[in-house]
């Protein structure tokens, strides 16, 4: 199974970081636990001067560099994006609209003349260029995703991670700051006990542990670590989706009409919409003010259970629903990110199963992140598909 059709939560889970690397995913327990690490250490990872890894941002000259993100732009409007992150930050979203409208109005020209050139001669030619035009529009809508997503970090000032093989020397891993506290104030209550769950499922780290545990060491394959990462980020996805579905029917008043969890669930987004709730479906659900949807209910005799029994009652038709990408360029871009993050520098694979040492702070750290990447390309997913048709994950 590859990445398009994966989904959460489930025990056991499979897809591709790359066409030649199949990864299958199982939720591990706790490692064990090798030694403890000193707690003053201030960079990801250090060799003397001549190596290291620093967790913000680089001042290089190259644009990619200087963004220290894992995946570098391979468009135009990518490059420009990026140019304009760095110097004009104020009108990044000015320019990513005009950007996505762009592409829009170069692909719909490029299908319009193979429709008008359908019965000549120069048919082949136009269908062509359609479908080449198409691959490119792809890539920069891709690009400009991505860019929109670490715009949405550097606004809690959290960098990502940059490549695992710059930052690794020795076979050791250490990511530094944490940023738990910043990671975790981009969810509501309720999503973040179900994130601090997920943490402690994967890495057997219990929330409220020791500054003692947090820093004891343990090895892990770095096949593992990224399917843990790519997991991470389809259940961060996962729990944006599922959220919004309990606030808009708390807020249309599903609950109360007697009907049972697998009737109510079964209805979509776009049909929930319809009651003029578009609104609400753009983030006004991200922060901590907005999670109490059933206060602002004007009936007061609904009553919904919380958002962890809500999920834990959907069946399984409804977990694919909540969980799956809604968006080829979604599945693209984890793809693209994880290779980036996880694969060799010059091939982007994913073929190198070293033992990495690490703390189950850095574990923490990659999760929460994974976690985040997964909410925030659920937002930025939802605003480019309305300047650009995303293409769907069939």
């Amino acid at each position: 199974m590859d990445l398009a059709s994966t989904t959460l939560p489930s025990r056991s889970l499979y897809f591709y970081f790359s066409p030649k690397t199949t990864l299958t995913y199982s939720f591990p327990t706790k490692p064990s636990v090798v030694s403890l690490k000193p707690r003053g250490v201030s960079v990801i990872a250090s060799a003397g001067a001549s190596h290291h890894c620093e967790s913000s941002s680089s001042s290089n000259s190259n644009s990619n560099s200087s963004l220290n993100s894992p995946l570098e732009q391979r468009s135009q409007a990518g490059k420009f994006l990026s140019s304009v992150l760095q110097n004009h930050r104020q009108l990044f979203h000015v320019a990513v609209t005009d950007e996505l409208k762009l592409l829009a109005d170069d692909r719909n020209a490029a299908v319009s003349r193979m429709l008008l050139s359908s019965h000549s001669d120069e048919a082949s030619l136009h269908r062509r260029i359609a479908q080449l035009k198409e691959h490119e529009c792809q890539i920069a809508v891709q690009d400009v995703m991505y860019l929109s997503i670490f715009y949405k970090f550097s606004e809690i000032k959290v960098p990502l991670v940059p490549r695992l093989s710059r930052c690794i020397y020795n076979g050791r891993l250490e990511i530094w700051p944490s940023k738990d506290w910043e990671l975790e104030s981009i969810h509501s209550l309720e999503v973040l006990d179900m994130v601090k769950e997920h943490v402690t499922a994967v890495t057997g780290l219990r929330a409220g542990s020791s500054v003692t545990e947090n820093w004891a060491t343990t090895k892990i394959p770095r096949l593992l670590l990224g399917q843990v990462y790519v997991a991470s980020i389809l259940y961060g996805y996962f729990l944006k989706s599922a959220q919004l579905r309990h606030c808009l029917e708390r807020t249309v008043g599903l609950a109360n009409l007697d009907l049972h969890l697998t009737d109510r669930t079964s209805l979509h987004f776009q049909e929930l919409c319809s009651y003029g709730l578009e609104t609400l479906l753009f983030g006004c659900v991200s922060n901590r003010q907005s999670v109490s949807c059933s206060q602002e209910s004007s009936n007061s005799e609904m009553k919904l259970e919380p958002l962890k029994c809500y999920v834990m009652g959907f069946d399984p038709e409804t977990v694919q629903r909540c969980a799956k990408l809604k968006s080829k360029e979604a599945v693209n871009l984890i793809e693209s990110h994880s290779c980036a993050l996880f694969g060799d520098e010059k091939t982007g694979l994913v073929e190198n199963n070293e033992v990495i040492l690490t703390s189950f702070s850095s574990m923490k750290r990659l999760v929460l992140e994974a976690v985040a990447f997964g909410s925030f390309l659920w937002d930025t997913e939802e605003c480019v598909d309305n300047l650009y048709k995303l293409k769907e994950n069939n």
